[in-house]
């Protein structure tokens, strides 16, 4: 299996644990919310809509271009950051952020 079917699948994983956690967002954020400039646009999207709208858009269109990402991916701490003490069973969802993570990082 190459590189960016494997990558390919763990977004989609990805967003499958985003849907199952009903955090899949249904309309989109304004086109001011998406054009933050601040990382992860924490000023104007939670994480969740951040990687529906933004993450995962850009890995998905490097991925049918067959490009690897530019650098590393350290996508899961911030995920563990936002979610800590919550009550969401977001184990599933880590974990396909972990891998997502580890391969990229092994690529680089």
């Amino acid at each position: 299996m190459s590189v960016y079917v494997e990558v390919a699948s763990l977004l989609i994983d990805i967003e499958a644990e985003l849907r199952r956690l009903r955090l899949w967002d249904a309309e989109p954020p304004t086109p001011q919310a998406l054009a933050s400039t601040e990382p992860f646009c924490v000023d104007t999207l939670t994480l969740p809509q951040w990687l529906q709208f933004i993450f995962l858009p850009r890995m998905y269109a490097l991925m049918n271009a067959e490009q690897l990402p530019p650098g590393r991916c350290e996508i899961k701490p911030l995920a563990e950051e936002f979610f800590g003490g919550g009550n969401l069973d977001v184990m599933g969802l880590m974990r396909a952020l972990g891998a997502l993570d580890h391969r990229i990082n092994t690529l680089q």
